[in-house]
């Protein structure tokens, strides 16, 4: 395994993270950021991550305060990114890996672990 794919993404968080400033309302404090969270416009975030790894949308869910969390990855890379989009159209790398699976098989009863 190379450390090329790897420096790639730490560039591209980087480069989103210094480029777009957190959004915030008017007359408020700045939410703090952590240094490894990445935020940018949702549709060049997205772009960035089909464009460079290959990755689409594989699954979303609604969290509190109507922030949606996506999980993209790539098949045939095995990439997987984690995005959390806001309602003013950011979103922000919250983590990246690599060895994608796609879990097909259906799940047992709790407590069964066969």
């Amino acid at each position: 395994m190379t450390l090329a794919p790897l420096l790639a993404r730490i560039a591209v968080s980087l480069s989103l993270f210094m480029a777009t400033p957190p959004a915030q309302a008017e007359g408020t404090a700045a939410p703090e950021i952590a240094p490894q969270t990445a935020c940018g416009e949702r549709g060049t975030v997205v772009a960035r991550l089909a464009e460079r790894y290959g990755e689409s949308l594989k699954s979303l869910g609604l969290q509190q305060n109507n922030v949606v969390l996506e999980i993209y990855a790539s098949d045939s890379t095995g990439t997987w990114s984690i995005l959390v989009s806001h309602a003013d159209g950011t979103a922000c790398l919250v983590a990246s890996g690599q060895m994608w699976e796609q879990e097909v098989a259906p799940l047992g009863a709790p407590g069964d672990d066969a």
